[in-house]
C-alpha cells in the first residue's frame, strides 16, 4: 500500500490540486489532463451528472492505473449512509454536498470509517487496495487514508463551518454557486460575497487540521485564493 497519502498532505495544509472531470473521459486523455496540470487527484461527481456503480468502479480502476486518486460527490446530503457502499466501488474519497446539520456530519463519519473509529461494514471486492489484504490492516490503513469532505454552500453553513469541521473530516469545501443564492436570501448578513465567506472559513478553521476547498476552476487564481487560506484547490 505504497500511493501517495493525500489525507495526510491536506491535513498538513499543503497546496492540492485536483481537476473534475466526467466519469466517462478515456483513459489517455484523463493521463494528459493529469500529467499537464500536475493533478494530486481528480473529482467525480453524482450530485449533478449522470452515474452508475458499474461505470464508477471502471473509472475508479483506470484512474488507478495511473496512481491518481478518486474523489467522489455522492448524489444527496440524506445519502450518507451509502457512503460505505460508495467506497466499496473505489474512490479514495467522498464529498457530501449542501451540508448544513452536525447530524449529517456525524452519520458521514460513522459510514466512512471503519471500526473502531466509524461502523463503515466489511466487504466490496472493488475497494481501494482490497486485495489481498489482513482485515484489520486494511481498516488501519484505509482509516488514515481515505478522506473526507463536507460542502458547505450556504450562509448557514459557513457560520457554523467550525462545528460541521469534526474529527474524521478532511476537508471543508465550498459550492460557490449554491453558496450565492443562499447569500441572496440573506441581504443583511455581515458576510456579503463568496470571498468574505472563505476568509471567514478558513480563519475559523485555523488551528484545525480540517483544510479548505476552493472550486477555483482554473491555475490562474490559485494565489488568490491561497492567500485567503485556501490549499486544496478543484479546477
Amino acid at each position: 500500500m505504497t500511493q501517495t497519502n493525500l489525507k495526510k498532505r491536506i491535513r498538513q495544509k499543503e497546496h492540492i490540486y485536483g481537476v473534475s472531470v466526467s466519469m466517462m473521459i478515456e483513459r489517455d486523455s484523463l493521463a494528459e489532463r493529469v500529467d499537464k496540470g500536475g493533478y494530486d487527484f481528480v473529482a467525480v461527481d453524482s450530485q449533478h451528472a449522470a452515474f452508475s456503480e458499474e461505470r464508477l468502479v471502471a473509472f475508479c480502476n483506470m484512474a488507478d492505473e495511473l496512481d491518481i486518486p478518486v474523489n467522489f460527490r455522492i448524489k444527496h446530503t440524506r445519502n450518507t449512509y451509502l457512503i460505505g457502499n460508495y467506497l466499496d466501488l473505489g474512490p479514495s474519497g467522498i464529498e457530501v454536498p449542501q451540508v448544513e446539520l452536525e447530524e449529517t456530519v456525524d452519520e458521514a463519519v460513522a459510514y466512512f470509517y471503519y471500526p473502531q473509529q466509524g461502523i463503515r461494514s466489511w466487504g466490496g471486492a472493488a475497494r481501494k487496495n482490497a486485495a489481498g489484504t489482513e482485515r484489520l490492516q486494511y481498516a488501519d490503513w484505509w482509516n488514515n487514508f481515505g478522506m473526507l469532505w463536507m460542502q458547505i454552500e450556504s450562509i448557514e453553513a459557513v457560520t457554523h463551518a467550525r462545528r460541521l469541521a469534526k474529527d474524521g473530516v478532511d476537508c471543508l469545501s465550498f459550492g460557490p454557486t449554491d453558496l450565492t443564492f443562499s447569500m441572496e436570501s440573506h441581504p443583511n448578513h455581515a458576510l456579503q460575497s463568496v470571498d468574505e465567506c472563505v476568509k471567514y472559513v478558513a480563519k475559523e478553521l485555523e488551528g484545525c487540521s480540517t483544510a479548505v476547498c476552493f472550486r477555483n476552476g482554473n491555475p490562474s487564481t490559485r494565489e488568490k485564493y491561497a492567500e485567503m487560506g485556501v490549499t486544496v484547490f478543484l479546477e
